[in-house]
């Protein structure tokens, strides 16, 4: 029997709200860490997706499945494998490619299994971020960053110039990109790419390979 996702529409994180728009009605959706299932119940509702998910934590798998969306335990780094080529639509990864082991290798199987990627990362080129590096001498905390050093899942900090030249360096076609600053307002990185690394709180991606690639 398949279950109906509980109604609950969430104030979307602006990251998310952003990804959710790029997003067409009817679509094949897979989020890869999906957290409590926030984006995929929104998506579930608003554009009537096919929406799966894919999250680390078992308590954000249970929290999911007791909503009734469709969801697995499982990790980017090594569980993305298994699934089909071409089989999603569109393959989210949001605020997570920087706690995975290997980010290109993620990014390649994402890839892989869908026709549109969409990332989301925090830009660890922030006004904000070097500022404290440069003044305080520690590693930065902000509200994207809110977790110590020592407590953080971070493990490969970039900019969005060095996921800029990550694309590059795979052969992927970036679609569209947008900087999204402390206030939530976004705006499209090629207008300016110094000035959006720098005030760039986040940024969202919109990736494609061709079949060649």
């Amino acid at each position: 029997m398949i279950q109906t996702p509980i109604s609950r529409t969430p104030e979307l994180r602006k990251d998310l709200a952003l990804i959710a728009d790029m997003i067409e009605p009817g679509a094949r959706v897979l989020d890869i860490g999906c957290g409590e299932g926030e984006l995929l119940s929104y998506l579930f509702e608003a554009k009537g997706i096919d929406a799966r998910g894919i999250e680390l934590s078992q308590a954000g798998v249970n929290l999911c499945v007791s909503q009734g969306l469709s969801v697995v335990q499982g990790d980017a780094d090594t569980d993305l494998i298994n699934y089909p080529e071409k089989g999603f639509d569109v393959v989210i990864l949001s605020q997570t490619i920087q706690a995975t082991q290997k980010p290109h290798i993620v990014l390649e199987q994402m890839l892989r299994i869908g026709h549109k990627i969409i990332i989301s990362i925090p830009n660890f080129g922030y006004w904000r971020v070097r500022l404290q590096l440069l003044f305080n001498g520690t590693m930065p905390m902000t509200k994207s960053l809110p977790e110590s050093w020592y407590e953080t899942p971070n493990i490969h900090f970039c900019t969005i110039r060095d996921f800029e030249n990550l694309c590059s360096n795979l052969d992927v076609t970036v679609e569209k990109q947008l900087a999204v600053d402390s206030r939530g307002y976004s705006k499209l990185i090629s207008s300016s790419r110094l000035l959006m690394n720098f005030f760039g709180e986040k940024a969202v991606f919109v990736l494609t390979r061709d079949a060649g690639g």
